[in-house]
């Protein structure tokens, strides 16, 4: 017997013992593919970390310090980490676009109060609440909500009063801002002081100029980023962010990615959205009628597929809550049956709990027609996605870590035991055994379709290349119950 040693040379003549280690058969089980989330976003002037700098972000406070409080990256690392604690988080960031307006909304208080009480407003998801006292004109309140939009510093918008009216502006330049959501009297019970008034629901709007996100994309470089919280929605990003996903999904690179962004907008507007896509990389949520920023709900959505991802990438998310993110009013939900259009559309839903809570309805891709036009489920689903990215980590990493420095040969050969030689016939052994071990997973299913369609051979023009054909069938989700009750009386 010939054993194939790693550091041991042969032609030693002094006495001596000599013993290697070889951990190429240490790891017996599948492979942890531990998460990378990032978030890409705004800084403001404020923060001490630059744009397009790569920067590990542990908590809201360092998020804070390094982007700016009350910027857009803060926001959506607060909202990431309500959600998700474990998933390491990386932040870039731009800054706002110079040639960009910033999103605007004039919010018009009428009436004298009559009796004191709270001006209560809900902006982008965040409370705030303004001392009215009896006697007090349009102007003074006017004058004191915008004092209260400003003490916090961590809302998405600032305020100046003229008169009786309170004009909101965006931090940030661009059209995301348009997303912004302003209401009063959010919450049951709130009401204006006896004698004023003001409109119940606005968005900001007249946003206009996202910055690029291509040299956020430029500094990822090979780094890999399993979950992305997309900002923004409009053409240029979205196709500049999937052009990207697309290629670190390819057999080269190998680095995947699913980019999670939202959108606040009519069922019409969301459906439009949805069909202007066709990236199975990329999920798209309707949050029409939720208070919460956007960029929020894409950070919260993201960090609940992080974690829940990385614990089982098969398993569906419907059911879960995306903390922090505001229910819309009863009356601004969408039906079962608009839903279902939307899903049609490529546009992830969410249905909300009967405490209030926002949970994942179903997640899915804006993938729904081939390179023909032609209409394809393949890749609609989150899940999808996930569970090709981990088996071909696990797979990719069990015969780089067992096979380092093998030669190859052909099934003809007598492979004498301790040689680092692999065959067809042992690669076709191997891919078997690891399908079991995804199989007890609950990750696929179908042993023997599986052994029936498998292909291990030698490349008949490259002796130096075994090919593999690996055919697993994917476990499916169970999203739908259908039920006929044939009663008798």
């Amino acid at each position: 017997m010939s054993i194939s040693f790693n550091q041991i040379p042969n032609g030693q003549l002094t006495p001596f013992v000599f013993v290697e280690f070889d951990n190429s058969h240490a790891n017996q089980g599948p492979a942890i593919q531990n998460y990378r989330a990032l978030v890409l976003g705004q800084r403001l002037a404020s923060g001490t970390v630059a744009a397009d700098v790569p920067t590990r972000v542990t908590s809201e406070e360092q998020a804070a310090e390094y982007f700016g409080r009350g910027s857009m990256i803060h926001q959506q690392v607060q909202a990431f980490l309500a959600n998700n604690r474990v998933t390491e988080l990386w932040v870039i960031a731009r800054d706002d676009l110079q040639a960009g307006v910033q999103a605007t909304l004039d919010l018009t208080i009428t009436g004298t109060a009559t009796q004191s009480g709270t001006f209560n407003l809900m902006i982008g998801g965040r409370r705030v609440r303004a001392g009215v006292t009896v006697g007090d004109n349009s102007t003074a309140i006017a004058t004191a909500v915008a004092a209260a939009i400003n003490a916090d510093g961590e809302l998405a918008v600032t305020a100046t009063a003229s008169a009786a009216k309170v004009t909101l502006r965006a931090r940030h330049k661009g059209e995301a801002g348009n997303g912004i959501d302003v209401r009063c009297n959010y919450y049951t019970g709130e009401r204006f002081p006896e004698g004023v008034s003001a409109p119940r629901q606005a968005r900001l709007s007249n946003g206009t100029g996202n910055p690029d996100i291509s040299p956020a994309i430029a500094a990822m470089g090979d780094e890999a980023y399993h979950i992305i919280a997309m900002p923004y929605t409009d053409g240029a990003n979205l196709t500049a962010l999937e052009s990207e996903l697309a290629s670190r999904w390819g057999p080269e690179r190998q680095l995947d990615g699913l980019a999670f962004a939202s959108a606040n907008g009519t069922h019409s507007e969301l459906g439009t959205l949805g069909d202007s896509r066709n990236s199975e990389h990329v999920s798209i949520g309707g949050f029409s009628g939720v208070p919460t920023v956007p960029w929020q709900c894409a950070a919260a959505q993201a960090a609940v597929v992080a974690l829940h991802g990385q614990i089982d990438p098969a398993r569906p998310f419907q059911t879960l809550p995306m903390v922090g993110v505001l229910a819309p009013w009863p009356e601004d939900r969408f039906t079962r049956q608009e839903r279902n259009l939307l899903l049609n559309d490529g546009i992830s839903t969410f249905t909300v709990s009967p405490g209030g809570e926002v949970l994942v309805e179903r997640l899915v891709t804006t993938y729904n027609l081939n390179a023909q036009g032609a209409p394809d489920p393949s890749y609609r689903d989150v899940n999808t996605l996930l569970t090709l990215s981990y088996l071909r980590f696990d797979f990719r990493t069990y015969i780089t870590n067992k096979y380092p420095r093998h030669k190859l040969a052909g099934d003809s050969v007598q492979v004498p035991s301790g040689q680092a030689i692999m065959t067809p016939s042992l690669g076709k052994a191997e891919a078997i055994a690891k399908f079991m071990q995804w199989q007890n997973l609950g990750l696929v299913e179908e042993l023997d379709q599986f052994k029936r369609d498998l292909v291990v051979e030698r490349d008949p023009q490259d002796p130096n290349r075994l090919n593999w054909l690996l055919p697993p069938d994917l476990i499916n989700q169970l999203r739908i119950n259908a039920a006929q009750i044939q009663f008798r009386v």
